[in-house]
């Protein structure tokens, strides 16, 4: 381990599916209905597997297909039902309130970098009433142009807020997660209770993130 991997953070990147809310049953639903709309049967197994990817991609592996009209309208039917009152039906990860709570209270700043779109993010944010805790929220489509994968959007967060990569960590469930964090040369923390099996230090409940951090719960 680094000697920066041994000092307490100043701040921490979260993804957000899969790491701090569990979106499965809302986001699947809104897949089949576009699946439906389009009279099309998945080609793969439409299950939590298939979350986390970016919309589009996502729509393409369902539909086997990438056609630019196809994946516009598919899009469009998903956003129609998940933004209107899909995302309502969100579930959070046992402990996560507490931890972020904890986590900001002890001033530490907290950040959002996630592959969903920044509308359902900051709508979900304001429904579960965590908006407050975080100092910044990124999605790729939020940046203009959009950033081209999680990787460089990391990037961004870190330049735009002047982040010293050695006392920032980042927590994510998957492999992409895992890259953002090593690409600019964050520690990370895999978040085992999610949806992925990114590599990386593990965490088996969100409370161990506040012990890493020095920080105790009240």
């Amino acid at each position: 381990m680094s000697e920066s991997h041994g000092q307490k953070p100043t701040a921490i990147l979260f993804d957000f599916d899969g790491t701090l809310i569990d979106s499965a049953t809302s986001v699947l639903a809104g897949l089949q209905y576009a699946l439906t709309s389009a009279s099309i049967e998945a080609r793969c197994a439409l299950d939590a597997s298939i979350i986390g990817p970016p919309l589009r991609l996502t729509l393409a592996k369902l539909a086997g297909s990438d056609e630019p009209a196809l994946i516009d309208r598919l899009a469009a039917a998903f956003r129609e039902h998940y933004d209107s009152d899909g995302y309502k039906h969100t579930e959070v990860y046992e402990g996560v309130p507490s931890m972020l709570q904890t986590l900001h209270d002890a001033g530490v700043a907290l950040y959002i970098v996630t592959n969903k779109r920044i509308l359902p993010t900051l709508r979900i944010l304001d429904h579960l009433g965590w908006r407050d805790w975080f100092k910044a929220v990124y999605a790729l489509d939020a940046l203009q142009p959009p950033a081209a994968n999680k990787p460089a959007l990391v990037a961004t967060v870190l330049t735009r807020h002047e982040l010293a990569a050695g006392r920032t960590w980042m927590v994510g469930d998957s492999e992409e997660d895992r890259r953002s964090a090593e690409t600019n040369g964050l520690r990370f923390f895999a978040a085992q209770w999610g949806y992925g099996s990114a590599g990386g230090a593990g965490l088996s409940k969100p409370a161990e993130l506040t012990l890493a951090a020095g920080v105790n719960h009240p």
